[in-house]
């Protein structure tokens, strides 16, 4: 389809076989040109300024700077709008789409192999699930997860834009910056949770006298003992170096650990066969829960599964527009499920060990090295944990936020400062207590967030799929001006909002009720809140995609009459 408002670049000509003059019993004292555009049918209006004007045979328009001026260029532009825009936001150029599909699955490698990513898949098994029951849901959730990583990773490589600029086609100029603080709020909050891992991991290091003082007891108003928190401060700054490089740092270094990891995660996994002569304890581990109380705990557990990449996969354009081609991101993409089932296997092996070798089940990897002890496991176990924790920290949880930090004030931020914000509130959201208990891990914080990630999600692909029909125009994404195609109600996409709004709101009463705050709700919010990533999901995009069919319809209704318009081919 070839039409005009891709690039906003319009040619009037009498002779154009889409454009019809309507007849008009009541002359208008100005003639009024409106514009109507498939996927998003937009109500586009200028008067000429000589009410004797008439339309040529060859006659252009150009408006800027919120004015309609004639001349004679053949192109209808808008002007791009420097605070909506700097090196970091600016689509990337061709020589800068370096990642072909290896490096694509090498960045999936280093934010699969992770603490948190079998901390999850050890949690299901210490909650009282089996070993298949344990990886089944892993699977199933990251198989439904795949799907909108592919398509939001779409506009990234299509368009080179990254997740603000993509927001903003759906949201709006300024209401973008509701859907990325958001999703850097939750950045923030990861980044804090893989920077207390690392912590984790150094004060493993620490000889046993200096971790039996009395800097090892923990103090009741910081919830941590302040050794601990010393060392997770320790990892906090040692990840800025890498930090500060930008992407192209995070790149070479997710290329480099990637066969590192595996290494480390096949001894892992060996370690665990020998001690154990096989695999057996694993399949004779049998689920401890009933029929009823399985699938009480299967559905939050798919959720919290899927909500542990529903940020990433809300701003997975960050990195595939980087990608060479769409073929690149989608095979690169593809490992993602295979590389989550390997792991949640190596991690549910592990775990399950644990329960013959040491009496006891051992969710946590960093107290699992601990307890197996001896000099050389200690270092490996110091690289490894720290290299498998800066990966996923890095890619994950700092470009997100930085990148959102620089949408919202793009001469005040760039990704180097971005990124330093981040990491201060990281802080500020005590990981310590999100960690403590593989419950308040998994059905608090990683359901509790997925309310959030759920109906943007939603919207956005909503929009760009079925409105938008995958059209964007780049010139409209960082323009001010009104009559640009993403610039809403005074920049802000109302629908969008509201939709947000309506995802959200059935599983705000479960969240609060699970957090403390309500005794008692009822059990449908319950239910609704333990599947809050998909309610909100489909919820939200439902209601985006009937507002808008409503506005398009007053659109159109709207158009009647003496108007001028163009019919899509």
């Amino acid at each position: 389809m070839n039409m005009v408002s891709k690039c906003l670049n319009l040619n009037i000509s009498s002779s154009h076989p889409n454009i019809f003059l309507a007849n008009s019993k009541n002359p208008r004292p100005s003639h009024t040109l409106t514009l109507f555009s498939s996927p998003r049918k937009i109500n586009k209006t200028f008067h000429s300024q000589n009410h004797n004007f008439s339309l040529a045979n060859n006659v252009s328009l150009r408006y800027s700077n919120y004015k309609v001026l004639f001349s004679s260029s053949q192109s209808f532009e808008i002007e791009p709008d420097p605070t909506l825009s700097n090196d970091d936001l600016k689509p990337t150029t061709p020589s800068q789409r370096t990642f072909s599909r290896m490096e694509m699955a090498g960045l999936w490698v280093g934010l699969v192999v992770g603490v948190p990513s079998y901390y999850l898949a050890g949690s299901l098994v210490d909650l009282g699930m089996a070993w298949w029951q344990g990886i089944a849901t892993v699977v199933v959730a990251n198989m439904i997860l795949f799907v909108p990583l592919v398509l939001t990773g779409h506009p990234g490589t299509r368009y080179g834009i990254s997740f603000p600029v993509l927001a903003r086609s759906s949201f709006g100029i300024h209401g973008a910056h509701i859907p990325t603080l958001l999703r850097a709020l939750v950045g923030c909050g990861w980044y804090g949770i893989e920077s207390w891992i690392g912590g984790e991991a150094i004060f493993l290091l620490l000889p046993n006298s200096i971790k039996q003082t009395t800097l090892s007891k923990c103090l009741p108003w910081l919830g941590t003992s302040p050794l601990e928190f010393f060392c997770f401060l320790a990892f906090w700054l040692a990840q800025l170096s890498i930090v500060w490089k930008g992407i192209d740092g995070i790149r070479e270094l997710e290329k480099y650990s990637s066969p590192i990891l595996i290494l480390l995660t096949s001894c892992l996994l060996i370690w665990s066969y020998v001690k154990t002569n096989g695999f057996g304890h694993m399949l004779s581990l049998s689920s401890r829960l009933t029929n009823s109380q399985f699938w009480s705990l299967f559905f939050p557990s798919l959720t919290a599964n899927i909500s542990f990449w529903a940020a990433l996969a809300l701003n997975i354009p960050d990195f595939t527009r980087y990608a060479k081609s769409q073929n690149d991101q989608i095979i690169g993409q593809a490992s993602f499920p295979i590389l989550m089932g390997a792991f949640t296997f190596v991690g549910i092996v592990v775990t399950s060990s644990t329960k013959i070798i040491f009496g006891h089940v051992i969710s946590n990897p960093i107290q699992l090295l601990g307890q197996i002890g001896g000099f050389v496991t200690t270092i490996l176990a110091i690289i490894g944990i720290s290299l498998a924790t800066i990966t996923t920290n890095i890619s994950a949880n700092v470009v997100a936020p930085s990148n959102a930090l620089v949408n919202l004030n793009p001469k005040l931020f760039n990704f180097r400062k971005g990124a330093l914000l981040t990491a201060l509130l990281g802080i500020a959201f005590q990981p310590w207590k999100l960690l403590k208990s593989s419950e308040s891990f998994v059905y608090t914080w990683l359901v509790g967030y997925s309310a959030l990630m759920g109906p943007i999600g939603g919207i956005i692909l909503v929009d760009y799929y079925i409105l938008k029909k995958t059209n964007l125009c780049i010139e409209d994404l960082y323009s001010r001006n009104p009559y640009g195609a993403y610039y809403y109600s005074s920049g802000f996409n109302v629908k969008a909002i509201v939709a947000l709004v309506v995802g959200m709101l059935p599983v705000i009463p479960g969240f609060l009720h699970k957090v403390g705050i309500l005794k008692s709700v009822s059990e449908t919010f319950v239910v609704v809140y333990n599947s809050a990533w998909f309610v909100s999901f489909f919820s939200a995009g439902l209601v985006y995609w009937i507002l808008s069919n409503l506005r398009n319809k007053l659109d159109e209704s709207a158009a009647g009459g003496d108007n001028l318009f163009y019919a899509p081919k």
